[in-house]
């Protein structure tokens, strides 16, 4: 019992009770791992590559369209006219073919191509903040369960420790009651007591399993020989002041919505880009041959420039107006939301950050007093100044102030990797994960200035 009140009260990081193991994975390699395969994460990366996508569809409106056409086909042609007083009679069969092409360049559209250009850089920018939230959550999901598996394996030592202090006061119980120092009303309490212990550690190990299944599905592997994790408390600002000004800038859901105003903003101005005129020059040239009985080959070139003005297209160009003004107005409402929501969490987990440090060093406490305390009533029962009951009521209470402490030193750990992630600030880079960081920008730069081929940067 004192070796392992000793493994439990030593720091202020958790570990697992018993035997040492050889270390095979720490808290860093878990989240790299996660980092790394998570498929709900991976999905996310490719749902930003789609995104930027939109960036070369906005710029194709700079570009100009180019179309061939070409026909072929037979004709029977049986002509009779009258030309100069003479009467004339042609017939014959054709062999008409023909091929053009024909190229098309906006020159003005009321800068609707700019507009939808930069609506487009501002959605890659939101998806990009997007993919930062779900990082900061894989990341936050990891460590937490990583921490959930330590404390759920060394409550199962506990409990595992436990019962076997309880089987063996059952077994000195029993020897005093054949010497007819206790009654039976001890044993029955001692019977009791050690059938509460059995149940308390089915619990424990029935909880270890099912954390042991969440963390083969958020890191990817199954949890052998973890280290002991501690808190991220040095990449944290000084106070709760700091860390709220950090969040209002570098927390990407504010970020993402900051975004999301631009893009709205700017839909307001393509849509209002409708009520400008269109200016646009075609070119043109086609190469045909039998065209006609009295044609054998004959070839078209020619350019026109046209300008389309709208008078009135039935109201709907003013609505989208209307309508892209008031979407501009609820995404800024949003971003208002968004703030107060993220000062709010940053409060929440920084309080829960304090009472966390608080809490280890009372469950210390709880536990060193309650050690003292069982070892005494041990020895007035043994002077027969306390009875059974009184050493298993004490003995109970060392294992909830030892769980007590497990629990505490677990959400120490955790609290400091929310406030982290709350700020906006859990990432690799941050972190100092040995991994090689995702960067969004690679692929946008190998497609923003693709004018032509279907195959994607990795080659599929």
């Amino acid at each position: 019992m004192k070796r392992l009140s000793g493994l439990m009260t030593a720091g202020v990081v958790l570990a697992c009770l018993g035997p040492a193991p050889v270390l095979a994975e720490t808290i860093e390699a878990a989240l790299i791992r996660a980092y790394q395969t998570n498929p709900q994460l991976n999905a996310q990366r490719a749902s930003v590559r789609s995104t930027d996508e939109s960036v070369p569809q906005a710029l194709s409106g700079y570009r100009p369209k180019v179309s061939v056409t070409a026909s072929g086909g037979y004709q029977y042609t049986d002509v009779a006219g009258v030309q100069l007083g003479n009467r004339y009679q042609l017939n014959g069969t054709q062999v008409p073919r023909s091929v053009g092409i024909t190229a098309t360049q906006t020159l003005f559209n009321g800068n609707q191509t700019a507009n939808r250009t930069r609506a487009a850089e501002g959605q890659v920018s939101s998806a990009r903040e997007g993919l930062r939230v779900l990082e900061q959550s894989v990341l936050l999901s990891a460590a937490t369960i990583y921490m959930d598996y330590l404390r759920d394996a060394a409550t199962v030592e506990v409990q595992k420790s436990n019962v076997r202090v309880l089987d063996q006061t059952l077994k000195q119980t029993n020897d005093r009651f054949n010497v007819g120092e206790v009654t039976r009303t001890d044993v029955a309490q001692s019977q009791a007591q050690l059938a509460a212990g059995n149940t308390q550690l089915l619990t424990a190990e029935s909880n270890l399993t099912t954390t042991r299944a969440n963390y083969r599905r958020i890191i990817g592997s199954e949890p052998t020989g973890l280290a002991p994790g501690s808190p991220v408390d040095r990449f944290l600002p000084a106070t709760l002041a700091k860390a709220v000004e950090l969040g209002m800038v570098e927390n990407p859901n504010v970020t993402s919505a900051m975004y999301g105003v631009d893009v709205n903003y700017l839909n307001v101005k393509i849509n209002e880009g409708a009520l400008f005129p269109t200016v646009t020059l075609q070119a043109n040239a086609q190469q045909s041959w039998e065209s006609s009985i009295t044609t054998s080959k004959q070839f078209v070139a020619g350019a026109t420039a046209q300008v389309s003005i709208p008078i009135y297209q039935g109201g709907s160009e003013y609505s989208l107006i209307r309508q892209s003004k008031e979407s501009l107005a609820q995404q800024r409402l949003y971003l208002e939301q968004v703030r107060d929501q993220t000062r709010a969490t940053i409060v929440q987990a920084w309080g829960q950050l304090e009472a966390g440090r608080a809490q280890v060093a009372s469950a210390q406490s709880q536990v060193k007093a309650s050690e003292i305390a069982l070892n005494g009533v041990r020895e007035e029962a043994r002077a027969g100044q306390r009875t059974t009951l009184d050493v298993l009521n004490a003995q109970q209470a060392l294992v909830n102030a030892r769980v007590s402490l497990v629990t505490a030193q677990h959400d120490r750990v955790v609290a400091s990797y929310s406030v982290l992630s709350a700020i906006g600030r859990l990432a690799p880079q941050v972190l100092g994960l040995k991994t090689d960081v995702y960067d969004p920008s690679v692929h946008y730069h190998q497609v923003r200035d693709s004018w032509v081929g279907v195959r994607t940067p990795d080659g599929r």
